[in-house]
């Protein structure tokens, strides 16, 4: 069962509980005996979207099994003082506003016992006498935030069977400092053509071969299969390359053009150094328009060319014998086999990831990190792009979730459904 399919089954528990009649909460739940008596009830006084609430549970005991149940709501959580709606509402805006778990309670708080923002809000208004004052902190959503990444890793197992993919993927890493000062970083495998994440996993470092076996290993088990790997897209390090040439050695690893670029700013600057100051933003000019030319050719046959025009050039020797080297991986997207394979690691997943995470300080272990890297996981590939274009950006399928694209049909059901919130 995947994710899509485990959502449906929770709202559907959720219109069976509240579809049932008395009838049919007279049924034991332990036993399945209809011989059943009404035990009494208790009250309850959830925070709802509309303030506090008092509601009456009614109990029964079963004359059969000698066991007591009560009726259960959809809209409360068991062992909660808070409604079903508001653990959503809280997920929900720290997950897609990409505010701080501080902030988060605080507006919360503001809305359910309208109090502190909220007399902002209605200009002149009072705050009702008597009405109970909220206490909801940042460590009680932090707890829910963790609940959700928990049932996303029980997940794990089949999390997106039946998704198709295009065998073109990127992979990238996202340092961050824990409590205490430990560090770790996250990796992910996303889909450059439908855009599905996956996996994330948590690990100590991107340098040993381990760790990147433990990412597709993840992989593996959300339902993915290492021989539909075709082509992967990622930076230079040393342990995803000896992973791949042990355990995926037909994979075409193609280089991360941004982290290419980066490498040879020194050899550029060194040879800048060798002429006058005077004629130095000319040469520089000079070798960034041939290096264009080889990293940004259009075939590879234009791209021999300007790379001989590169040594050709007094000071591109060098920089034109590092291009070589490379010169194959900056190249495999033009194959038609490797159509839909981005030229760059997928770092631009890690933006909005960290606006709301402060680069993991906010979770303290190993653990909580890879729990919430999972809950951002399921977020993205629920959550449509929008309709409309802007002015620098630019949806490649406006208004389609990764789902949606990877030939998943999601429906009405939400990431919030999926983990069950």
């Amino acid at each position: 069962m995947n994710m899509i399919e485990r959502g449906r089954a929770f709202v559907q528990r959720l219109k069976e509980i509240v579809v049932r009649s008395i009838w049919d909460w007279r049924r034991c739940p332990h036993c399945g005996s209809t011989w059943t008596i009404k035990n009494g009830s208790y009250q309850r006084k959830p925070w709802t979207l509309d303030g506090r609430q008092v509601v009456r549970v009614q109990r029964h005991l079963c004359e059969q099994c000698h066991r007591s149940y009560s009726e259960e709501s959809a809209w409360l959580v068991r062992g909660s003082w808070y409604a079903r709606e508001v653990h959503r509402y809280a997920v929900d805006h720290w997950v897609h506003i990409r505010s701080s778990l501080r902030r988060t309670a605080e507006e919360l708080r503001s809305w359910l016992g309208q109090q502190e923002r909220w007399l902002w809000w209605r200009v002149g208004e009072e705050r009702a006498a008597g009405r109970e004052e909220c206490y909801l902190c940042a460590s009680t959503i932090h707890r829910w935030l963790d609940k959700a990444g928990v049932k996303a890793q029980q997940g794990i197992k089949g999390q997106w069977a039946g998704l198709e993919n295009s065998g073109q993927f990127g992979t990238d890493g996202l340092w961050a400092r824990l409590r205490g000062g430990g560090k770790r970083v996250l990796l992910l495998l996303v889909d450059t053509v439908t855009g599905v994440v996956w996996t994330t996993v948590a690990t100590a470092g991107e340098e040993s071969a381990a760790s990147w076996e433990k990412l597709f290993q993840r992989v593996k088990e959300a339902g993915l299969s290492w021989k539909d790997v075709n082509g992967l897209v990622s930076d230079a390090a040393r342990g995803l390359l000896s992973f791949l040439r042990e355990k995926l050695a037909w994979v075409h690893h193609h280089r991360c053009v941004w982290h290419f670029w980066r490498s040879l700013a020194g050899e550029v600057a060194s040879a800048v150094a060798q002429v006058a100051e005077s004629s130095r933003e000319q040469v520089r000019e000079e070798l960034q328009g041939l290096l264009h030319a080889v990293i940004d050719a259009a075939s590879f046959a234009a791209a021999e060319e300007a790379l001989e025009r590169l040594k050709a050039y007094p000071y591109g020797a060098r920089l034109a014998q590092k291009v070589n080297e490379q010169l194959d991986r900056l190249l495999y997207h033009l194959l038609p086999v490797h159509e839909g394979l981005a030229r760059i690691a997928p770092e631009w997943l890690w933006r909005d990831f960290r606006l709301h995470l402060s680069r993991g300080r906010n979770h303290g272990s190993e653990e909580r990190l890879e729990r919430s890297g999972l809950l951002w996981m399921v977020y993205h590939n629920f959550t449509p792009a929008q309709w409309r274009s802007e002015r620098k950006r630019k949806y490649k399928h406006p208004g389609q979730s990764p789902l949606q694209v990877a030939g998943g049909s999601p429906g009405r059901i939400s990431y919030l459904d999926a983990l069950e919130v």
